[in-house]
């Protein structure tokens, strides 16, 4: 990955070589043709590899010209088939346009969809000494990431990674079917600035192809790189808690889970010290013989030691002794950039894993009947995955600082976001894996027609962890559309939005942005 001072993104348009297409009867095809979910293989005619904007405007020209069902793809993190599915024609690879530096005529960072997090991560810390508050899985792309909204264990420290997003470049598709790559940028007096906005959340694949994003924080000035980002701690306390299965009962396991989202509520407003601390609690299926609490808190901050002990004893609160013994502190002090590695690459990372996956954000707690059933589906006997978990990410602190209508993601003021999930390998299991995350889903959710409608208690779902089975009415009982869970009251903006960069609605797949009725 390149890296280094650059003017903008002069390069990308003085591209003169020659295309770079793969075919189906090359070897490299069969490694383009999948992201990370094995669940879905795309069978394109071609693969175009993008290497710069201009190479990107002449490749959706031509899907124009030639009427190509055509799909994007940058990390290849999607959960469903948006990218590869048996209707794609054509796949746009941009992986390969990868670039991370300090644009000093923009005076932000600029950053490629092929980007992957550990490469934005190692480049921004090691160059300029700031980051991005972004994901925790070392592989996934900025492409699809930031405009879905980019979320991370710093994130209550320094917000969402859309709320660095300054400008973004974007390749799309007029009325009269001609391709051109604009800029929007986060100035009000933008003419472009809605198509900023609708990259602040709204998930990809909707308004054109992203080819640069900028990032810069809100207020930062001057003309010091440095001090236009973030600054990651220099160090950070990393406690990894595991909580054997066996010390667990029902009991043990609603007053943790509880515990758990009751001291978020208490420590989570703006500005509070303990916004330095984050800890996500896997739920894992007792076949993994644990319940995993990974806690990162600032070790700059007075008092880090402390703190962290303090939230450990709070989630054991009432439960055995052998459950608060699993709880008791020992972390290892490290730099933030050791951290991030460990816990970025320490992922499930199967060479031919599928995954089912859905989300949902909670704005207070769990009814003792809905802890109850999340415990049943995670010891069920009949059903042995170690794939299997709810994962459980903090929210709050300066997350809750922007207002729900700022961005494209609405959802601010939520304590938790939830992905339930199954991993595994074998394709002839592909039923089983999806009943059971499907099912406990919808027993948690039996209120609200099997899913997390907005309201006072739960705030629906995260566009990065896309889930087709909301537009399934199967699935789907609430009467509530789908765009309601991820967008909210955003969604019409966002409609209005489509139809103006992309009136011939060109970018499509399974849940995209629709343009209002009657246009």
């Amino acid at each position: 990955m390149a890296a280094g001072t650059g003017a903008g993104p002069a390069q990308a348009a003085e591209a003169t070589a020659e295309p770079i297409v793969v075919t189906p009867d090359e070897a490299r095809y069969d490694d383009m043709t999948s992201g990370y979910n094995k669940r879905w293989i795309g069978t394109p005619d071609r693969i175009r590899v993008i290497r710069s904007t201009a190479e990107a405007v002449a490749a959706v020209q031509e899907m124009v010209d030639t009427g190509k069902r055509f799909s994007v793809r940058s990390g290849g993190g999607c959960f469903e088939n948006f990218v590869y599915n048996p209707e794609i024609e054509v796949v746009l690879d941009l992986s390969t346009l990868d670039e991370v530096r300090y644009d000093a005529r923009r005076g932000a960072f600029a950053v490629q969809p092929g980007a992957i997090l550990l490469n934005v991560y190692d480049t921004l810390l090691h160059e300029w000494g700031v980051t991005l508050p972004a994901g925790l899985c070392y592989s996934v792309g900025m492409g699809g990431h930031a405009c879905g909204g980019g979320y991370g264990l710093l994130s209550r420290q320094f917000g969402l990674v859309v709320d660095h997003l300054y400008a973004v470049e974007v390749v799309v598709v007029d009325s009269a079917g001609k391709a051109r790559a604009v800029v929007a940028t986060a100035d009000p007096d933008d003419p472009n600035h809605d198509l900023w906005w609708g990259h602040t959340g709204g998930g990809g694949g909707n308004f054109g192809v992203v080819t640069t994003y900028w990032f810069r924080s809100p207020g930062a000035t001057g003309d010091d790189p440095r001090t236009l980002l973030p600054q990651p701690p220099s160090h950070v306390l990393l406690n990894i808690a595991a909580i054997p299965w066996s010390a667990v009962d029902g009991s043990d396991f609603a007053r943790l889970l509880t515990n758990f989202i009751s001291w978020l509520g208490d420590h989570s407003a703006p500005g509070a010290k303990e916004n330095a601390l984050s800890s996500l609690f896997g739920l894992n299926h007792v076949a993994t013989g644990v319940l995993t609490l990974i806690t990162q808190v600032d070790a700059t901050v007075d008092g880090a030691a402390g703190m962290l002990a303090d939230h450990l004893a709070a989630i054991g609160e009432g439960t055995s002794d052998a459950v608060r013994q699993a709880l008791a502190a020992a972390p290892t002090k490290a730099t933030w950039g050791q951290v991030t590695r460990f816990v970025s690459t320490s992922n499930y990372a199967a060479p031919a894993v599928r995954v089912k996956a859905k989300s949902a954000y909670l704005r207070t707690n769990f009814t003792a009947e809905q802890a109850a059933t999340i415990h049943r589906y995670l010891t069920s006997t009949d059903y042995s995955n170690p794939g299997a978990s709810l994962i459980i990410f903090p929210y709050g602190g300066q997350i809750a600082t922007v207002a729900p209508d700022a961005t494209a993601i609405p959802q601010r003021d939520s304590l938790v976001k939830m992905q339930y999930q199954a991993w595994w390998t074998n394709p002839a299991e592909d039923d089983q894996h999806l009943a059971w995350v499907r099912g406990m889903y919808k027993e948690v959710y039996a209120a609200t027609g099997g899913v997390p409608v907005p309201d006072g208690t739960w705030d629906g779902c995260y566009i990065n962890y896309a889930d087709a089975d909301l537009a399934d009415p199967a699935h789907n009982d609430s009467g509530v559309p789908w765009p309601t869970f991820y967008y909210k009251d955003n969604y019409p903006r966002l409609q209005r939005i489509k139809a103006q960069w992309d009136p011939r609605n060109v970018f499509h797949h399974a849940l995209s942005i629709a343009p209002p009725t009657g246009e």
